[in-house]
């Protein structure tokens, strides 16, 4: 006899991830007491895999979340560039405030460092673009509306990763719990032949033999 395997179409969460299903009898895990070992094993190999995948997952989960912030700071700071320039009158951009500079103008500091910024004054009122960081090295001007879009789908985008990588560390510990059950059903049943073949006086192994 053979060892009982899941089928070839084993059904999988929507990224793949594939699913032990919970067999009601342990017999439809093994068939004989000397398939116990090479199941036993195969069912180790398989929570191996999956902590493997769910230490993938969680380091990506993790990157995420530490991006998350930084992305919604950046879409409200452009959010908020917009509506400055939009809000203010024809009037109000032409008149002077008491510093003698444009209603128009917002005094704010900027990053250059970690630990190091400087003083800037933006005239809203004719801002146009905004420098966005893509990558390493790597900087584009874009349009308001268009940087903010962008943003937006990023942002979008990457709070859905989240989802799907959070509904796939439950769906793998999900999966791990039914192995490591399934483990514990076989090594008892496996003890509990044992215990019934020495009861038997070996009869059974004699049988086993013809």
């Amino acid at each position: 006899m053979t060892t009982s395997t899941p089928p070839t179409d084993t059904p999988t969460n929507p990224r793949g991830i594939p699913s032990f299903p919970f067999l009601p009898s342990v017999t439809d895990y093994v068939k004989s007491s000397t398939e116990v070992e090479s199941t036993l094993q195969r069912f180790q190999e398989m929570i191996s895999k999956y902590q493997f995948m769910s230490q993938n997952v969680e380091r990506r989960a993790a990157g995420l979340r530490e991006k998350l912030p930084e992305m919604r700071k950046s879409l409200d700071t452009v959010k908020f560039l917009r509506s400055q320039k939009e809000s203010p009158t024809d009037e109000d951009a032409d008149s002077l405030d008491e510093n003698g500079t444009s209603s128009g103008t917002i005094q704010t500091t900027y990053s250059l460092q970690d630990t190091l910024y400087a003083h800037a004054t933006i005239n809203t009122t004719e801002l146009e673009d905004v420098y966005l960081w893509l990558g390493a090295n790597v900087m584009v001007a874009y349009p308001l509306a268009e940087a903010e879009g962008m943003l937006a789908e990023k942002l979008a985008k990457a709070k859905e990763s989240l989802r799907a990588a959070e509904e796939d560390l439950e769906f793998i510990r999900v999966q791990t719990t039914t192995l490591e059950v399934a483990t514990a059903r076989v090594h008892n049943w496996d003890v509990g032949e044992k215990r019934r073949r020495k009861e038997q006086g070996g009869g059974g192994g004699k049988e086993e033999k013809d």
